[in-house]
């Protein structure tokens, strides 16, 4: 078939012809740009985070009474909870790992006034830390019980002796050098040897850059509040939840027990705002597509409306079924093609100035690839029925006035 016919006929109907193609192109960019930033979120979300997140739950304690005493309740609390069915190991600690709340400070590797100083996100632990988050240690050793500091400690304010941090601030405070058994500091000068470096942990906070640079510190917390990290044997972490608050609450009448929830809730939520523009984007994506296939339906059906009597006229002198139906996919895919080239620009464009101007990766073309085979694929799908429309068009037509 020639296409010098179709490309007067798509000249002839040129506002339509550019409308669509102009909003494939849009739709190009768009949907592109839209299916990379989503991947990029769900990748985000589902980052290893090298703990045992399935199989954790989380309790807080805060006492009230006057006759609260707050080693005492943590010592009687681990006794307790280590002897739960199914528990595995248990922790009490400060703040929790990827729930958006923690404290960190700048550590630097000599004590050189000049030394480049990093923050890490810190954690107050017990010798149970790395089972209860069943993370991974890469060299060293765990903490000792006779390391840990006591809430009434007289020395509880100062920096603990001995650290366990993880290979990225390991890698940033001794330049990528053997870890353990070399000092770090803090900003008043004072050290921590460290005793072991974990394999991969993440902080707090998800969406900080440096959310890997974790220390741990073998004490207590201070005051009346400590929350707990119980790790559970796989499938019994669900059962273990109202286990917990029961044991804690009949344990001691001088403190409240609240917030006994798994850690995939905590960590849920503070990955809620990213699922929701993974969401949004998909959604706009599906709208898009939507559209743009409604729009080239309404101008291939109005096309055929408009040329029935020179289909009618084509079916008179020969031209079959199935010659009518390939004018009107070859007419579709020319003008999708166009679109597409245009759109191709374009979503490098958009692409780039993203990246420019919100520090976002550049696009992987795969997923221009991708886009333009969903449009192809769209346009050819839109255009079907009304081509088979066209099709059953009668060679008497074309005797008739339309």
């Amino acid at each position: 078939m020639e296409l010098r016919p179709i490309l007067s006929a798509m000249w002839r109907n040129r506002t339509g012809s550019v409308l669509v193609a102009m909003q494939i192109a849009l739709t190009l960019a768009i949907v592109v740009n839209c299916m990379f930033m989503t991947k990029e979120r769900v990748d985000f979300v589902n980052r290893p985070s090298g703990m045992d997140i399935e199989n954790i739950v989380v309790a807080d304690s805060v006492g009230f009474g006057s006759d609260y005493e707050h080693d005492r309740t943590i010592d009687e609390d681990l006794r307790l909870l280590r002897e739960l069915p199914g528990v595995i190991a248990v922790s009490p600690t400060r703040s929790i790992p990827m729930s958006g709340s923690g404290s960190a400070n700048g550590f630097a590797g000599s004590r050189d006034d000049d030394a480049p100083r990093h923050t890490a996100n810190y954690y107050f632990v017990n010798e149970d830390i790395l089972d209860a988050l069943g993370v991974k240690l890469e060299s060293g050793r765990a903490f000792r019980d006779t390391e840990v500091r006591r809430a009434d400690d007289p020395d509880l304010d100062r920096l603990s002796p001995q650290v366990i941090i993880t290979r990225a601030l390991a890698d940033k405070l001794f330049d990528g050098e053997p870890a353990v058994g070399r000092l770090m500091y803090d900003g008043l000068g004072e050290s921590s040897e460290v005793v072991g470096v974990i394999e991969h942990m993440f902080g707090a906070w998800v969406s900080w850059s440096d959310f890997d640079q974790v220390a741990m510190f073998p004490r207590r917390t201070g005051g009346t509040q400590t929350r707990y990290l119980i790790r559970a044997e796989p499938g019994r972490r669900d059962a273990l939840v109202p286990l917990v608050e029961t044991t804690l609450s009949e344990a001691n009448r001088t403190r409240l027990v609240r917030n006994v929830r798994t850690m995939e809730e905590v960590v849920s939520n503070s990955y809620e705002g990213d699922r929701a523009i993974a969401t949004t984007l998909s959604v706009a994506v599906v709208l898009l597509l939507s559209v743009t296939g409604l729009g080239i339906v309404g101008l291939a059906s109005f096309t055929v409306r408009q040329r029935t009597k020179q289909i009618g006229t084509r079916r008179a002198i020969g031209a079959r079924k199935r010659d009518i139906i390939r004018y009107f996919l070859l007419e579709n895919w020319l003008m999708t093609t166009i679109g597409i080239v245009i759109g191709t620009a374009l979503t490098i464009g958009i692409n780039y100035g993203l990246a420019s101007a919100f520090e976002v990766e550049q696009l992987d073309y795969v997923f221009l690839v991708i886009g333009m085979f969903l449009l192809w694929l769209l346009g050819f799908l839109a255009v079907v029925a009304p081509a088979r429309r066209a099709a059953k068009v009668s060679p008497a037509i074309a005797t008739r006035t339309v």
